[in-house]
């Protein structure tokens, strides 16, 4: 599937998401250090449309990630970001974990954690 199409269709959801649920998304509120699941009160389905920005380098290794992917994903906890991208929607939506794993390596996040087991691979080092 094309890029451009792929990015389409995640802009598409996302718009969709902000009129629907009337909320403020300015930050990924309650990702880092919340009460509840992995993504503390936030469903991982939902979450995988903040990283809209990501798309195309969640896909394919020799595409160069945004700077706006990596700004968001390293506020994202690991196991956070673990489990929006073994999300159905993540996958529906063409997202290859093992791909996308290594985005918080390609961007050069400072405090990634290293060797982290995320479903059937290993989140590089």
């Amino acid at each position: 599937m094309e890029g451009g199409a792929i990015s389409r269709k995640f802009w598409c959801l996302v718009v969709a998401l902000f009129v629907i649920s009337g909320k403020n998304w300015g930050l990924i509120e309650g990702v880092d250090g919340a009460a509840g699941g992995d993504c503390g009160e936030m469903d991982p389905d939902v979450l995988v449309y903040k990283l809209a920005s990501c798309a195309a380098s969640s896909q394919d290794k020799n595409v160069a990630v945004p700077n706006k992917c990596c700004a968001v994903v390293s506020k994202v906890r690991t196991n956070c970001l673990c489990s929006i991208l073994l999300s159905k929607e993540a996958k529906s939506l063409g997202i290859r974990p093992d791909v996308a794993a290594t985005i918080p390596k390609r961007c050069n996040v400072a405090r990634r954690t290293r060797g982290y087991k995320c479903g059937a691979f290993i989140v590089p080092a």
